[in-house]
């Protein structure tokens, strides 16, 4: 799925020109726009604001599940879960009848853009804040991977780079912290002042401030002041920097501030039996604390001879459920392998998340009102280029997964 030209790279059947300057694509986790709008509103973005006066604004789609993995993995591919095959942080394996998390690279069915410009003799450098996500991102890459959560244990063998803490400057920071996001920026602006630099780098954070803060308020506003530093010191390095996200956030709660859940599994124990049915959350992961596993969007799988038409149209007459699907128009609406998905995809509405049991979530840790992600309702991200192009079709629909198209194919 791979090909090369002289100077044009074919990816997963896109089309790519090689850098002739450093390019930089951005996934800032759980950037919902208006985060932007209000750190520009709030003079807390200097250099954004000029982007967004000079360069080239979109607002874009990404996929669904509007989760970490199947959109940085779309981003990275050029094409949605359909074709890389990512369809969530989490999934039930039918094969050894088992639930596990899908950081192997074994699930990925696509190439990635990074390996196939690492190939063609460029030097590609990958930092991502979380290590979940480093095998997929670096999978067949010959270059730079780390992530800025295991910083310290980097080695030649495994990351292609050793010694990260002391380049960065910086501690390895708290998983739970603002600071994860920030060893990610401060490593790339390190690596790119590298007499080595790399042609192609990706940085990806994470959205522990985004589940904690809305937009505009001082802690979210903080953040995004101390990323237009950092962007505006590698656009000065004479970086093309493409910024997106992979998703949006909301709040998730009720006007009690408590947050709006629809249990699901319990709903389903009690209308077909006790386990008889096997509810999925894709938004599971390793950190749940600043979002409990409570997410906007589930799959559920039912036992042989469940009447599924009849079963979504229960589920779908449930408060605060805005879409449910079968299988197959799951897979075709939202582009995703029908093979990994169950037989209802169900999608709650913007101000309420879908939970398994009650008692299998813990949400003492909960310090803040509930925000999260998954659905339909936190699909819109930026997509922004800080510099102009011309020609673009004002009629396309663009997606997040466009990044490295106007990062290498359409900057001036």
């Amino acid at each position: 799925m791979t090909n090369t030209t002289a100077s044009i790279l074919q990816v997963n059947g896109r089309n790519y020109h090689l850098p002739t300057a450093p390019v930089v694509v951005v996934c800032v986790d759980g950037c919902e726009p208006d985060y932007i709008a209000q750190a520009v509103a709030h003079g807390a973005m200097p250099w954004l604001k000029r982007v967004l006066a000079e360069g080239t604004v979109l607002t874009a789609d990404c996929v669904i599940p509007s989760f970490t993995n199947p959109n940085n993995l779309s981003i990275v591919t050029g094409v949605p879960p359909s074709v890389h095959g990512i369809c969530g942080n989490y999934l039930y394996d039918v094969a050894s009848n088992t639930e596990v998390m899908m950081n192997d690279p074994k699930w990925l069915r696509a190439p990635t853009l990074l390996a196939a410009l690492a190939d063609a003799g460029k030097t590609v450098a990958v930092v991502t804040a979380k290590d979940k996500l480093r095998k997929l991102l670096g999978h067949g890459m010959k270059g730079i991977c780390f992530s800025a959560e295991k910083a310290d244990e980097a080695t030649i063998a495994e990351n292609g780079i050793t010694g990260v803490v002391d380049l960065v400057g910086m501690p390895v920071p708290s998983v739970y912290s603002a600071e994860l996001s920030e060893f990610v920026f401060a490593a790339g602006v390190k690596l790119m002042g590298n007499s080595k630099r790399p042609d192609v780098m990706y940085l990806s954070t994470t959205d522990y401030v985004q589940h904690k803060h809305a937009p505009g308020t001082p802690g979210a506003d903080a953040f995004y002041r101390m990323m237009d530093g950092y962007l505006g010191l590698l656009d000065a390095m004479g970086c093309v920097i493409a910024l997106t996200a992979d998703h949006g956030m909301n709040a998730k709660t009720r006007m009690d501030a408590q947050p709006d859940v629809i249990y699901l599994q319990d709903v389903l124990d009690g209308w077909l039996g006790a386990g008889q049915a096997r509810v999925i959350l894709p938004i599971t992961d390793p950190y749940v604390v600043h979002h409990g596993a409570l997410g906007s969007f589930a799959t559920v799988y039912l036992p042989t001879g469940t009447d599924a038409v009849a079963l979504a149209q229960r589920i779908a007459a449930l408060r605060g459920m805005e879409t449910v699907l079968s299988r197959a128009d799951a897979a075709e609406r939202f582009e995703l392998p029908a093979d990994r998905i169950g037989d209802i995809v169900a999608v709650s509405e913007r101000f309420s998340v879908i939970g398994t049991a009650a008692a299998r979530h813990d949400l003492s840790a909960l310090d803040a009102p509930l925000r999260s992600h998954g659905g339909v309702s936190e699909q819109r991200v930026p997509l922004i280029l800080n510099r102009s192009t011309t020609g673009l079709d004002p009629q396309r629909r663009w997606r997040n997964f466009d990044a490295f198209d106007l990062a290498l194919n359409q900057a001036i």
